[in-house]
């Protein structure tokens, strides 16, 4: 993987680590690419399930409902 070299303001970036629980500066700025790729593409997929054709059969799909986890 190439190493890329870039300024980033270390309160913002201490910011985030605290946030996060990301334990190095490389680990938190790989969650806040993953974070911005996804939140950007979200739209995208929302539109994809609003559009699709669905079976009667899976619009009446049961209700699953979850159990309590044991204490």
């Amino acid at each position: 993987m190439p190493i890329t070299s870039i300024d980033i303001d270390q309160e913002e970036l201490r910011q985030a680590k605290q946030l996060t629980g990301a334990k190095s500066n490389r680990e938190t700025v790989d969650l806040a690419l993953r974070t911005l790729i996804a939140v950007r593409r979200q739209p995208s997929a929302v539109e994809r399930i609003i559009g699709r054709d669905f079976e009667p059969d899976q619009i009446d799909a049961p209700t699953i409902t979850p159990t309590a986890a044991p204490a």
